[in-house]
């Protein structure tokens, strides 16, 4: 599978691992922890803080490592939720059809029609702020994506000759959804994997940059921005090492993903 691999892949594939091993490992190769304060306030870099301090005095270094395991963390939680629980729905409206498919489709065109920041600001204010609040009021809001994009997916793969000849030899909806239905829409789905987890790590970021995020003294890379953005005005690079942060993550996860799509059509491609 790794024969040939494009260079954008391998830079994807090189960063996302990098990424992951940090989210993983933050608490052993962290040289400081999460929340202690070692320094002056926005110290430059130096041997002793390689990225500088924050606006409290610790180690931006250490901010970092721990604010990815947070951030990695959050957003590939509520990516899997939002997949999981908007794929199973969609393709259950497709395969079920007529009043099941207004309902659900119906649903999700009123949820959808409310923004999603708003909405997510409106709930956080009210419910605990918490991870496990975040990660189910994120993924909701993006499953209602992820539903419209499966229901599209199956609705073409369910009119198909052997979805038809399952459903002759008895097969029940569990059976049409899991084994005829999800295998052949992997490709799209994989596809907007990767964007969906992009997104869900940019609205974590801009939660916690409104307050309503993770909560201090925890640390994820939008609130790192919020603490240190005062220091751009004084030429204080610190605010902008997160915000490059995400961008890199955002590269990368989309070469990996980019990849992993061109492999699946190539494999389809090449079995028909």
């Amino acid at each position: 599978m790794f024969r040939r691999i494009p260079i954008s892949a391998m830079i994807g594939l090189v960063l996302t691992g990098a990424f992951a091993f940090t989210a993983i490992f933050a608490p052993w190769i962290s040289p400081y922890g999460m929340a202690e304060i070692v320094g002056d306030v926005w110290e430059p870099s130096s041997s002793q803080f390689w990225l500088g301090t924050d606006n409290l005095g610790r180690d931006l270094l250490s901010r970092m490592i721990y604010g990815a395991r947070v951030t990695i963390f959050i957003a590939a939680a509520a990516t899997a939720f939002s997949f999981t629980f908007g794929s199973i729905l969609g393709f259950t409206a497709a395969v079920l059809g007529h009043r099941a498919d207004q309902i659900m489709s119906r649903s999700v065109d009123l949820l959808m029609s409310i923004p999603t920041l708003i909405f997510a600001l409106v709930v956080l204010s009210v419910l605990p702020a918490n991870m496990l609040t975040l990660i189910l009021v994120m993924g909701v809001l993006d499953s209602t994506r992820v539903y419209r994009l499966s229901r599209a997916v199956a609705v073409d793969i369910n009119v198909m000759d052997y979805v038809e000849a399952a459903r002759l030899r008895g097969e029940g909806t569990r059976w049409i959804i899991f084994r005829e239905i999800l295998p052949n829409a992997l490709s799209p789905l994989v596809a907007e994997l990767g964007l969906r987890f992009i997104f869900a790590v940019l609205f974590l970021s801009s939660l916690s940059f409104l307050g309503l995020g993770v909560q201090p003294p925890e640390a994820d890379w939008g609130g790192i921005v919020k603490e240190n953005k005062d220091g751009i005005i004084f030429g204080i690079p610190a605010a902008l090492i997160p915000a490059f942060a995400i961008s890199a993550l955002a590269i990368s996860v989309n070469l990996v993903a980019d990849w992993i799509l061109n492999r699946t059509s190539d494999l389809k491609g090449g079995r028909g």
